[in-house]
């Protein structure tokens, strides 16, 4: 017999798709996760060179419009360092099919010819995901340039992936909003997006949030005004469909080209 917060649960589920459908019709943009490892004695000429030549490439289809956001982050710290990638790439893209017109020709663009721009011989990447971007919300006082420095990315494992977004959304970010603009946290931005590709059971995750802070100290250890009310029984609906335990990663903002 189902209880009726199940039923709850089940029309929430079914009301979030819904819209989440619709709204999919009209942004049809993709995001691109692309992890790397990059061998310490090869770091300093890797960052050189993407933050020098791919960064001009990615201002170079920002233009265009073939690209609206690039970016690339540096991993703080790590379980297995020796193992895993330590920089990642995040990528959006307007019409996933035109990617190769983004990089068809870079060293006409950078005037350099390509084996002293290239980084794959400097890296290796070790998966590459395919994200939608969904919600966003930055505090009114934030000045990207100056106050994005450390994201704290949030993976979340679910079978209703559309409604745990969705339920982000309509609870989390209202909630979020209000307190960074009343500096109620020293958060200055969240977003949350949808993996597209791959799924599975070896994915040990369906959703992404992620979290902004000016400052290392910030990130790793957040703080809230005592007189904040959380949500607690939106809360309480948003982990009653997550499986398993979030994972989170720290990574400081090395670079970004975005569209204005």
């Amino acid at each position: 017999m189902r209880t009726s917060h199940g039923k709850t649960v089940m029309l929430l589920i079914i009301l979030f798709s819904v819209v989440l459908t619709s709204k999919a019709q009209t942004d049809r943009s993709v995001t691109v996760y692309q992890y790397r490892r990059v061998p310490n004695d090869k770091v300093d000429e890797f960052i050189k060179r993407e933050t020098t030549y791919w960064s001009k490439v990615a201002e170079h289809a920002v233009k265009n419009k073939t690209m609206t956001f690039w970016a690339l982050l540096e991993k703080q710290g790590d379980y297995d360092m020796p193992n895993t990638s330590n920089y990642l790439f995040i990528n959006t893209f307007p019409d996933i099919d035109k990617v190769g017109d983004v990089f068809a020709s870079p060293e006409k663009i950078t005037g350099v010819p390509y084996a002293k721009m290239e980084t794959n011989s400097l890296s290796t990447t070790t998966s590459q995901l395919f994200l939608h971007g969904e919600n966003w919300e930055q505090a009114a006082s934030a000045n990207p340039a100056k106050d994005f420095n450390y994201v704290v990315m949030i993976y979340h494992n679910t079978n209703y992936p559309d409604s745990l977004i969705g339920l982000e959304k309509t609870y989390w970010a209202p909630f979020v909003k209000k307190a960074m603009d009343n500096k109620q946290t020293p958060q200055m931005a969240w977003g949350n997006a949808a993996v597209l590709s791959p799924s599975g059971d070896n994915i040990k995750f369906n959703t992404v949030s992620y979290d902004l802070y000016k400052t290392l100290q910030n990130a790793l250890m957040p703080t809230w005004d005592p007189k904040v009310e959380f949500p607690n029984e939106a809360l309480g609906k948003i982990n009653s469909i997550e499986i398993n335990r979030r994972g989170s990663v720290v990574y400081r903002v090395v670079k970004v080209v975005a569209a204005q």
